[in-house]
């Protein structure tokens, strides 16, 4: 047993721990020790997110290219923040649509700000935030 583990005992309702166990083998964790970490984990970088703490994003926008001028509206935007832009990819998706993914690492409120920013562009059709932060 690994010496920096802690264990620790839970009481929970019992229609609780049938739902625990539910997730728990739906998402195939191997036991709910795992699950629990990961919960508590995904609290925390919640809370990086709403005390505005250093986060690492991936933004991904959907556009339609044959847009007048989007590109270079988007190409703009990402060169105001490319402070926090680490890197990011162009896919095509078919003859009219692209993916662009964007790797950030800032504070939670700047990383949101790209995002709306880059959602708000007249043609792009779709814009996600996913965020982590080390725990």
């Amino acid at each position: 047993m690994n010496s920096k583990l802690k264990r620790f005992g839970v009481a929970i309702p019992q229609e609780l721990l049938v739902k625990f166990d539910k997730f728990i083998k739906e998402r195939k964790y191997k036991n709910r020790s795992e699950a629990i970490r990961d919960l508590i984990r995904a609290e925390f970088v919640k809370k990086s997110w709403e005390l505005n703490q250093q986060i690492v994003g991936v933004i991904s926008i959907v556009y339609n290219h044959h847009k007048r001028e989007l590109v270079d509206k988007i190409v703009d935007i990402q060169h105001e923040f490319q402070d926090m832009i680490v890197a990011s990819q162009h896919i095509h998706l078919d003859s009219e649509n692209c993916l662009e993914v964007i790797l950030t690492r800032g504070k939670g409120q700047d990383v949101q700000t790209l995002k709306d920013r880059l959602a708000a562009v007249k043609g792009v059709l779709h814009a996600t935030l996913s965020v982590t932060a080390v725990v």
